[in-house]
């Protein structure tokens, strides 16, 4: 099985058709999401799906007016029900976690060839009142998910030399 085709062609995608997603494709999404690894194998995370047009439309107002939010059939919100443990290095778990279990969920879309973005910038304090997230978790991203309506071609990346070392930096 050799998985760096869809990598290297997975790209941002922020223009969705409104066909719905079958319920077996958003669970294939969310189960990869659930098998990421994560610190200690806590798995201190729990994800959201929202399908309710209305809802997203309010995820869209949370997220400042970004309309892929409301357009897109499914958002998905990566949460953490553990915000205070830190690993042995100092770091906290949960971001890392969380972004695992996003780029497991993004490689499934990719590969249900399905369009998905991971959205950053929204109102958390908004978005946790939307969804009824307790006040002491944490929603660290939201994940648009959809038939995509646009193809862009995928962004330059640096050359392999530029970012990998062996022995030393």
């Amino acid at each position: 099985m050799d998985l760096l085709p869809e990598i290297a062609q997975r790209v941002s995608i922020r223009k969705y058709t409104d066909e719905p997603l079958s319920d077996q494709q958003i669970e294939r999404i969310v189960e990869a999401g659930r098998r990421a690894p994560s610190a200690k194998n806590r798995q201190a995370w729990r994800f959201i799906v929202v399908q309710d047009p209305d809802m997203r439309k309010s995820l869209e107002a949370a997220a400042f007016g970004q309309e892929y939010i409301g357009e897109a059939p499914v958002t998905i919100a990566l949460c953490t029900t553990n915000v205070e443990y830190k690993m042995p290095n100092g770091q906290l778990s949960y971001p890392i976690d969380l972004a695992f279990a996003a780029s497991f969920m993004l490689l499934q879309a990719e590969h249900e060839e399905l369009g998905a973005c991971v959205v950053t910038t929204f109102k958390e304090r908004d978005v946790k009142s939307l969804l009824s997230v307790p006040f002491s978790m944490r929603v660290v991203m939201l994940l648009v998910v959809g038939n995509p309506d646009e193809s862009p071609e995928p962004p330059a990346r640096h050359p392999f030399k530029r970012v990998v070392a062996y022995e030393h930096w």
